[in-house]
């Protein structure tokens, strides 16, 4: 049966008495009466069944016992003080939380970073992704997200950042292996690839370019729209491009465009925010610059 772990202020108190063999430089650390770690030491001894500590009329001297479990203790001990300082230290709630869908991040966000952080390097972001979305409200946690959608959720505000033609993208390969691939009513013998939850799909595509006599379910499906597009880019088939995220692709010779027929979207992607949600001090900051990058576009 295994021992039960002692508690970590005896733990502490152990850690630092080892390392200034004196109780007393370790309660002036941890900010303690000499007699409360003498205390706490002896119910760690009690609990572990061993004397850590040989009592010496000028200090203290490690046993066998306390010489071997020292070392396991403090990095223990650092190690927790590190990830306490990474995760909660001075700074960290200065840090300003973004959301973010990971295709946009990937495809239009990331490239423009490094134009963020030079012009304000004192702004510390942090970034997480998102693939699905509780429709209703944003996280506590996020001082930002940006969402896919039709920019209308209960309790947020919102500001739209793309506007999107939809059409469909392959890999330059692919077109080369498939010379019979020309126009849309060519669609069902090639693999489509589909992408779950977003409505705008290949269904909408071609019922808005009047091909909805053509079935769009054979294919495969993906969770993301950044393994879709790397899918059709690696020559697997075909997917729905959105012109804000396929542009640096097409331009680069990794996807082109078969068709003629493109469409405009109704969806988008927006940046969100809490309607009554207090602002951190540099959210106005990165709000401006996402939107002058935005209109730059």
């Amino acid at each position: 049966m295994k021992k039960r772990l002692p508690p970590l202020n005896w733990i502490r108190s152990f850690e630092a008495a080892a390392r200034h063999l004196s109780f007393t430089h370790a309660a002036l650390e941890l900010n303690l009466t000499q007699a409360a770690v003498s205390q706490q030491i002896k119910g760690l001894e009690s609990q572990l069944g061993a004397v850590l500590f040989k009592r010496l009329p000028r200090g203290l001297e490690l046993t066998n016992a306390g010489s071997a479990y020292l070392p396991a203790v403090h990095e223990s001990v650092e190690r927790l003080s590190i990830a306490t300082e990474e995760i909660f230290g001075q700074g960290r709630t200065d840090l300003l939380n973004v959301k973010v869908n990971l295709v946009f991040f990937l495809k239009w966000l990331a490239p423009k970073i490094s134009n963020f952080r030079a012009l304000h390097p004192n702004v510390n972001l942090q970034i997480t992704s998102n693939i699905w979305t509780d429709d209703k409200e944003s996280s506590a946690d996020n001082d930002f997200e940006i969402r896919y959608g039709k920019g209308k959720w209960q309790s947020l505000k919102s500001d739209r950042l793309t506007w999107d033609e939809l059409f469909p993208v392959c890999s330059p390969d692919f077109m080369k292996k498939n010379p019979s691939l020309l126009t849309p009513d060519d669609l069902p013998n090639h693999t489509l690839l589909h992408v779950i939850g977003y409505e705008e799909g290949w269904g909408h595509w071609l019922n808005q370019t009047n091909h909805e006599h053509i079935k769009p379910s054979q294919g495969f499906q993906f969770d993301t729209l950044v393994t879709a597009l790397e899918m059709a880019a690696q020559g697997v088939g075909l997917a729905l491009g959105r012109t804000s995220l396929v542009d640096d692709m097409i331009k680069s010779g990794r996807l082109v465009v078969p068709f003629d027929q493109k469409i405009a979207t109704d969806e988008a992607f927006y940046l969100v925010y809490a309607r009554t949600q207090a602002r951190h001090p540099h959210a106005d900051i990165f709000r401006s610059w996402l939107l002058e990058e935005v209109a730059q576009q």
